[in-house]
């Protein structure tokens, strides 16, 4: 549809409709916020789910001032922009920018330096990549980490998973340390944000938030080993389909071709000009046959001597004295060419399969895209060895790749031989980043096959895009962590265009969890409230006041200025200023969010 919307007001403007637009689409409706889509029609797919979602659509390019004004621009509460290439992007950000000083904007750049620049404009402009926000989840994971540092107003809390030894009752066995999550030993669903007063038994894991101090005076005597997983081959074999190998000729450099381009072009203006003026006996004339047979024999510097020129015009006897010279050159240089391709392939594919078969321990890495390069300066910045297995010989990051000195095999990551080039067998762990949901599910269902009896020792980290896809996945094939991109980035658009600072995300188990922080206006939905009306999946990690003192101490002692309370009371009430961390699934999150806003109508952060 293409209504004009100048209209409206406070509505939410979204570009970019790809599988984190649509995450924010629906995020934003979970939120009760109007939304307004603005589509190039380039995917008729997500068109037509958002369509289906009742939302208003506006076809049209984004990069053009009217589309922005008929979308009701000077009205909107925020506008979002996450199209998959930065000069949309950037080129949107600019033009809402000038049309709309006063806009909040919240774009996504993957440009470190062109983010910088943006952010450097002022205003209500907020940058976000998509691979540096998903990054850290797929490192934990990697590292098979279960705990999470949170930095809140200077002081720092740590999210950890212990496993229960004894029955009892949450209050009891962790005071007042905050659970998040309950995993039971005996199966079933996983208990998010419990009462302090649930039951829990021997071997059911909890996951807990709290400072270092109160850490320290509860901590358990051993932490959360990650289960063995039960992997159903027959499902793993029905969806293993070896994808195509792409030809080497796709990707040799452009002064390759250009040398090629050369070459036959001389060779048939050579061909129509023998064809034209060559005399032979007789009076006889060149064929196509004959005239591309000494263009070629010729070229190649052979010459067998089966045409002769001394009886030719002169004109046509300079030609070939040309030829020869012109055709010895361009053959040197394509021959230069070829062999410094295949020369050069080699010793990259041979120089990294060398590496990686003197490597024990490492993480194996498939797929070096912008998430991946993200995932690898993050284990390399943790001393973690990695191999990085990459399909395209000329992706553009393998310069940052082997500025780390990190070896690269090329291969094809479904094929079992190109996998234990990469030194699977010795592996510690697997990230599969490729930017193709059945590459990556294909791959992990080759690496499982493999692995064989080390799979339950041997962490394999699946990017699907699709959050729905993802828990399919990991539930069908007994992949434990598999992290959906969109369903990490996307809280963070959202929570910038609506005002809710996110501060972190994290996963127990299949379940993202978020840490925003809200801040309570007079005229909002939740001054006055306790904070045991928030939810029963919403937990508040703490609260600060201004001028309060900390209940742990005070200011000063806690090393920042303000005060904060921790853990809070749940009887206590909000009053106007009052900054809330809290943390929960982003859908709760959400709703706190909605309902702060319901009264005020305003943002909120």
């Amino acid at each position: 549809m293409n209504e004009a919307a100048e209209h409206l007001l406070g509505h939410v403007i979204v570009c970019g409709l790809n599988d984190v637009g649509l995450r924010i689409v629906e995020q934003l409706q979970s939120a009760g916020e109007q939304v307004l889509v603005i589509d190039d029609g380039s995917n008729p797919r997500l068109t037509r789910i958002v369509t289906g979602l009742a939302v208003l659509v506006h076809t049209g390019d984004a990069r053009r001032p009217d589309t922005l004004r008929r979308a009701g621009l000077l009205g909107a509460a925020a506008l979002i922009s996450v199209a998959d290439q930065d000069l949309l992007n950037l080129e949107i950000t600019l033009l809402a920018r000038e049309l709309a000083p006063d806009a909040r904007i919240v774009v996504q750049l993957t440009n470190a330096a062109v983010g910088r620049a943006v952010s450097r404009l002022g205003g209500a402009v907020r940058v976000l990549d998509t691979a540096t926000l998903a990054a850290p989840s797929f490192v934990e994971a990697c590292l098979n980490r279960h705990e999470h540092e949170i930095y809140l107003d200077g002081l720092t809390f740590q999210v950890v998973q212990r496993v229960v030894e004894h029955h009892a009752v949450l209050r009891s066995a962790f005071g007042d340390l905050a659970p998040l999550a309950v995993i039971p030993a005996a199966g079933g669903p996983m208990a998010v944000c419990p009462g302090r007063d649930l039951a829990v038994e021997p071997g059911d894991v909890v996951t807990l938030v709290g400072t270092e101090d109160q850490l320290a005076a509860r901590r358990m005597p051993h932490e959360v080993v990650t289960a063995t997983r039960e992997v159903n081959p027959g499902m793993a074999r029905l969806t293993r389909i070896v994808l195509a190998m792409r030809g080497m000729l796709g990707d040799v450099e452009r002064a390759f071709w250009l040398s090629v381009l050369a070459l036959v072009s001389v060779g048939a203006l050579s061909v129509v000009l023998l064809m034209i003026s060559y005399d032979g006996p007789d009076d006889k004339r060149m064929g196509v046959v004959d005239a591309g047979y000494f263009t070629v024999e010729t070229l190649t510097t052979v010459g067998f001597g089966d045409f002769y020129f001394a009886k030719q015009e002169t004109w046509l006897r300079l030609w070939a004295i040309g030829l020869m010279i012109i055709g010895a050159t361009l053959v040197t240089i394509l021959y230069a060419r070829l062999t410094d391709l295949l020369i050069t392939r080699r010793m990259a594919s041979t120089a990294g399969r060398r590496r990686t078969a003197r490597m024990s321990g490492h993480i194996v890495l498939v797929g070096l895209g912008a998430v991946g390069l993200r995932v690898l300066e993050q284990l390399h910045e943790a001393n973690r060895s990695v191999a990085v297995l990459e399909r395209d010989a000329n992706n553009r990051y393998l310069s940052a790749a082997r500025a780390l000195n990190v070896p690269v095999v090329f291969g094809d990551s479904t094929l079992r031989s190109d996998l234990q080039a990469a030194g699977l067998a010795r592996a510690a762990s697997v990230a599969v980043l490729t930017s193709n949901d059945l590459a990556n599910i294909e791959t992990g269902l080759a690496v499982d096959d493999l692995l064989a009896e080390r799979r339950g020792e041997v962490p394999v980290v699946l990017r699907v895009f699709d959050r729905q896809l993802a828990g399919i996945v990991g539930h069908s094939f007994g992949f434990s962590q598999v992290r959906s991109t969109s369903a990490l980035a996307a809280p963070w658009f959202v929570g910038a265009a609506l005002g809710l600072t996110i501060l972190s995300t994290f996963y127990v188990e299949a379940q993202p969890f978020l840490v925003g922080q809200l801040t309570v206006t007079s005229g909002g939905g939740l001054a006055g409230h306790p904070m045991a009306e928030l939810g029963a999946r919403i937990r508040v990690i703490a609260i600060s006041r201004r001028g309060s003192i900390s209940v742990k101490g005070t200011a000063d002692e806690a090393g920042f200025g303000g005060g904060l309370e921790y853990p809070p009371r749940r009887d206590t009430r909000f009053a106007p200023g009052d900054r809330a961390f809290i943390v929960g699934p982003y859908e709760e999150l959400l709703q706190v969010l909605r309902r702060e806003r319901g009264a005020s109508g305003g943002p909120v952060g």
